[in-house]
């Protein structure tokens, strides 16, 4: 399926992340345009989307969500190179690794927690529709998509981070609230909201490195399998196509392996070292994957190779420089 993202305008933050990169590059593969915002690494993530034959569809803000002034900015450098905006996702958070009971927590673990998390994602869903009302909706009629990404913590809540589940669980109230403004500035725009659960990301790998505490997690759900960043990227993007989630709006896509809030599996149904050799395999067969694409993109680009109907990623960059044609997507 086209997922009618090719020359799309997405601004992700936290694209630093675990997470925040997978979704970035899981949109430069559809063919999208890319701003990212984040504080580290970017520079890295920037050159690695580059080498795929996005040389000039891409742009690097680093920004804090806290300020909305610095975010508002980011956007406005984002019009001036792509021209507007059509796809954003609040991905910048944090989890803070020590638990403890809210009695416990230093006010300002809390107070930051809560400014990242939720006023993060409050600041960064403002300027969108700001930008969408200086803009003004696409002429093809694809509806703009702001993506929230919250977490289970929300749902389910989480003793020891009482600030964090607090935090994502404000989300749904915000979605709900936007998916009811976004149509007075883009009739089709959406709202929806993806929610993963335990996901083996560099935030969460410390709490993940103990082979009980990964047995506790699975407990919980019915795949007994840890969440990889690739799974929670695709659902974003999922979520971002006008044609896949064309009627989609108000809407929480839990990426959790079945979880439950309740244990599921007693502990000798579940095998740690199972599931942490089925991590490992799975991520090395997308490492691979990613491997091929990035060989096949430079040889579409170089024009040793044709890209087939399927090679959105490597289509653009090989269509800007066939001779005689206009830059596709050009602002």
């Amino acid at each position: 399926m086209d997922l009618r993202l090719a020359d799309k305008v997405a601004l992700v933050t936290g694209a630093s992340g675990g997470i925040g990169r997978a979704i970035a590059e899981t949109f430069a593969g559809e063919g999208a345009r890319l701003a990212l915002l984040g504080h580290t690494r970017l520079a890295e993530l920037e050159g690695r989307i580059r080498a795929q034959g996005h040389d000039d569809r891409v742009l690097t803000c680093g920004a804090d969500v806290t300020r909305p002034e610095e975010v508002e900015a980011a956007f406005e450098r984002t019009v001036e190179r792509f021209g507007r905006v059509d796809v954003c996702v609040a991905c910048a958070g944090v989890w803070p690794p020590e638990a403890g009971r809210l009695d416990e927590l230093p006010v300002e673990r809390v107070r930051r927690t809560i400014e990242i998390d939720l006023l993060g994602a409050i600041w960064t869903a403002r300027a969108f529709l700001k930008t969408l009302a200086r803009t003004g909706p696409r002429p093809d009629g694809h509806g703009a998509a702001l993506i929230l990404v919250g977490s289970t913590a929300g749902r389910f809540g989480e003793a020891g981070h009482a600030d964090y589940a607090a935090a994502k669980a404000a989300l749904r109230g915000l979605a709900l609230s936007l998916k009811n403004e976004i149509v007075a500035l883009d009739p089709y725009g959406r709202v929806n909201v993806v929610e993963p659960g335990w996901t083996v990301t560099p935030m969460a790998r410390a709490a993940l490195a103990d082979p009980a505490a990964v047995a506790r997690v699975v407990r919980t759900m019915s795949l007994r399998q840890l969440g990889r960043p690739e799974d929670v990227a695709r659902a974003v993007v999922l979520l971002a196509s006008p044609v896949a989630a064309r009627h989609v709006s108000g809407e929480f896509l839990t990426v959790a392996g079945g979880m439950e809030g309740r244990v599921r599996w007693e502990a000798d149904e579940v095998d740690p070292a199972a599931v942490r050799s089925r991590l490992e395999r799975d991520g090395a067969a997308a490492a691979a994957a990613r491997s091929d694409g990035e060989a096949r993109s430079q040889a579409v680009a170089r024009g040793t190779a044709e890209p087939d109907r399927g090679d959105r990623a490597a289509a653009p960059a090989a269509r800007r420089r066939r001779p005689g044609r206009a830059p596709t997507g050009s602002v």
